[in-house]
């Protein structure tokens, strides 16, 4: 941590509002416009992630993806504002990612408490416009290929 402060990242800082991850406002149904952020459709996925700072290695797993971001689930969630290196490797893409990205906001463990999805919503920064691409054709493709009619023989 900068500073060379003990704390761990889940303490240093940072929130966990539970709007973000299924929490109180979405099980009663409608949020108010101001909480729902989201402008690009999620894709429930489970890929393995590297996430990297100067700092910090972390091994941990993507459960949704969108053209702006992902969610990483984790219990070691770093603070809202760091900046990291993304790795991740979708099944079936031709290659991986290296991507940077941002912590926008965490979902803490809570110990004694109903939190089934303790992470990191993280926000691509920097991305190229082939990039960007990129991501929007694995997404387009993973969301075809779920769609698609099975074929019964």
């Amino acid at each position: 941590m900068p500073g060379g402060s003990s704390a761990s990242p889940a303490q240093s800082g940072a929130y966990g509002d539970e709007r973000h991850a299924g929490g109180e406002d979405e099980r009663e149904g409608s949020a108010p416009d101001s909480l729902n952020r989201r402008s690009s459709e999620r894709l429930d996925v489970t890929w393995l992630v590297d996430c990297e700072t100067e700092e910090t290695f972390l091994y941990a797993s993507i459960t949704n993806i969108s053209e702006m971001g992902i969610f990483v689930r984790t219990t070691q969630p770093l603070s809202i504002g760091t900046r990291l290196t993304l790795r991740f490797s979708p099944p079936g893409a031709e290659g991986s990612y290296v991507l940077e990205g941002t912590v926008q906001w965490i979902n803490e463990v809570r110990p004694l408490h109903d939190n089934p999805n303790p992470g990191m919503g993280i926000r691509f920064v920097d991305l190229t416009p082939d990039a960007r691409e990129r991501i929007v054709d694995t997404i387009r493709t993973i969301a075809y290929i779920r769609e698609a009619p099975v074929r019964s023989n």
